[in-house]
């Protein structure tokens, strides 16, 4: 096993009331990819502060490797004294460094490097400050919700790109499926104490449930037998002679573990407030179309909304979800083509950007509108610190100033006022953002229990499969042309359906090319015969050997790129296989597409 290049041991950190961090640890060594998991608020982001060296703990060892360079993604990057983007993601490389890097990163992620710093959005700016960290390609990556405001193809490109690279990696994000594809071991942060999972995040669920399970047994077992001394205090027969001071003692110690436990961090208990039913058809959109400076954004799409359906809108950043959506609720008018509203529809939104927050507002003022200290929630009166405590916000917190919240909690804060809305219709554009996993579970299980009508937009592919009922996708999500498909399922079955088309029309292709080629005189021996020549017959035999033993040496080949250590010993050797690996591939997908339509001639010559 390699040293570690990073290790955090028993730190502690509080700020006033209850520890946020109470023995918590983190070790890292080359190679690691790292998920760092945990509820809203358990600190960890602060964890991972500590490790990059920003945040001191106040006590707690912390050994960082020497010669380890550590790059951490800022949540708010600081552009101050750089004119273009390119400059500030330069500035990030040390001597050495390909510069190139910068540019291929930025490409990828969106941006020229001619951008004004000042002028970036939200979004762009973490674009920006993930291309300035992962451009020096450090021994140790850290990325808090680096797939916050990505759209789906970026984070695939982002999910190769960091299994490819040779930085051990430290992770904090809500996207499962990111963290599946990309994580091999998994830290759990839970009421200031951290455990480790050497598996990645695929497992973690069902590895905390047993955590939690034999926890829960341990503490049953601490009272009962803290009964049976108990009763042998009052009862026993020694101790009617003369106290045993040690038993004593022990109880005492029994006593303060069982008081002083506390069980895992509550769970946010909440369901939408449903206004009356609306009617069978909500929406019918015939035909629409919307065009800005000559491009179009939305050609003719047409869609009927029943009650009761879960749409999501996927696609590329600028492809026109937001423009989509808009025009289905009637907040913006199509160009051409007509939308009708169905009847007693109530409408619930949740903005992506959070403009309906103020800062300045408290949590009390923005849940009741300003109307007193209740709100009317499923058409029962309730009062504000009560409903605070079903998403998880403490009692003292209802005159906190909105500005004083998290991320995370501003996310929450958003939920429980929309929850409390009677509607029929929600449209959740991007809801996911900043909610940790257990909250994004409890939002599933609404969108899916819902009565009425979910229009959303979503980058999160498993809340996407978990939720909708269909969704709606960019016909060519490369190039969006502004045509849009609707597809029954999730974002899986999309793909599916959409790998499907794509294979049939490659098969009907060559089919016509088969034809042309059977009845063409150049064909030879299959001019009036009806059988394969000689060459294909032994090419139609020798391939599947050919396309094994590929196989093999890919796999062979694949198993050396997984040592972690590889690219360090011999950067050389790396980069020969990386270019073998890659002409294998290749020569594999020739032979298998010569192998398919010889198969496809032969069944066509014998049938």
């Amino acid at each position: 096993m390699a040293p570690p290049i990073l290790k955090l041991d028993d730190i502690q950190l509080s700020f006033g009331g209850t520890p946020l961090l109470a023995g918590a640890g983190l070790q890292v060594e080359p190679g690691d990819r790292i998920c760092l998991v945990g509820r809203n608020g358990s600190g960890k982001s602060t964890l991972m502060k500590i490790a990059a060296g920003m945040v001191e703990p106040q006590s707690g060892e912390v050994f960082r490797h020497p010669s380890a360079t550590i790059r951490y993604l800022e949540q708010a990057p600081d552009f101050a004294g750089y004119v273009k983007v390119q400059a500030y993601a330069e500035a990030g490389l040390a001597p050495g460094d390909d510069a190139y890097r910068v540019t291929y990163l930025l490409e990828h992620l969106g941006l020229t490097g001619e951008e004004d710093p000042v002028r970036l959005s939200g979004g762009e700016a973490r674009r920006a400050a993930l291309a300035r960290v992962m451009a020096p390609e450090p021994d140790i990556l850290m990325l808090d919700e680096p797939t916050n405001h990505l759209d789906l193809p970026t984070i695939e490109w982002l999910e190769d790109e960091l299994r490819k690279t040779r930085s051990a990696l430290v992770l904090i994000s809500h996207d499962r499926r990111f963290l599946e594809k990309v994580s091999t071991a998994t830290v759990w942060l839970d009421r200031g104490t951290s455990r480790r999972l050497d598996r990645g995040f695929a497992h973690f669920e069902a590895w905390r449930d047993e955590v939690l399970q034999a926890e829960e047994l341990e503490q049953h077992k601490l009272g009962k037998a803290i009964e049976r001394e108990e009763h042998w205090l009052r009862y026993g027969v020694t101790a009617r002679r003369k106290r045993n001071m040690r038993r004593l003692g022990e109880l005492q110690t029994m006593r303060a573990a069982y008081r002083g436990h506390k069980g895992p961090q509550g769970t946010v208990q909440a369901q939408v407030s449903e206004g009356r039913e609306s009617g069978k058809l909500v929406i019918e959109a015939e035909a629409i179309t919307k065009n800005y400076e000559g491009r179009a954004i939305v050609a003719p799409f047409s869609i009927r909304v029943h009650r009761g359906d879960r749409i999501g809108l996927v696609g590329p950043n600028g492809a026109g979800k937001t423009t989509l959506l808009k025009m289905l609720t009637g907040q913006l008018q199509p160009d051409a083509g007509t939308v009708k509203l169905g009847t007693n529809l109530e409408i619930a939104t949740l903005d992506q950007k959070r403009e309906d927050l103020d800062p300045e507002d408290t949590l009390s003022r923005y849940l009741t509108d300003g109307r007193g200290e209740t709100l009317l929630v499923n058409g029962e009166q309730r009062h504000v610190a009560g409903y605070m405590k079903d998403f998880l916000f403490q009692p003292e917190q209802i005159r906190t100033p909105i500005k004083n919240l998290s991320g995370g909690e501003r996310a929450r804060l958003m939920l429980a006022r929309i929850m409390a809305k009677a509607s029929n219709l929600l449209i959740l554009d991007e809801p996911t953002n900043d909610l940790d996993i257990e909250t994004l579970d409890l939002l599933q299980e609404i969108v899916a229990a819902f009565n009425g009508t979910v229009i959303l937009v979503s980058h999160d592919r498993d809340f996407l499969d978990r939720t909708v009922t269909s969704t709606i996708a960019p016909a060519t999500p490369d190039a969006p042309d502004g045509r849009w498909i609707e597809y029954a399922g999730g974002y899986t079955d999309m793909l599916a359906q959409r790998k499907g088309a794509q294979e049939e029309r490659r098969r009907a292709e060559k089919q016509d090319k088969s034809k042309g080629e059977a009845a063409s005189p150049s064909s030879g021996g299959n001019k009036g015969k009806g059988k394969l020549t000689f060459k294909q017959k032994f090419a139609l035999e020798s391939l599947p050997k050919e396309m094994a033993k590929a196989e093999a040496e890919i796999a062979a080949l694949e198993a050396k790129m997984a040592d972690p250590s590889l690219f360090s010993k011999n950067p050389a050797e790396f980069n020969r296989i990386a270019a073998d690996l890659e002409k294998l591939r290749d020569s594999l997908t020739r032979k298998e597409e010569e192998w398919l339509e010889l198969e496809m001639l032969r069944e066509e010559l014998e049938g």
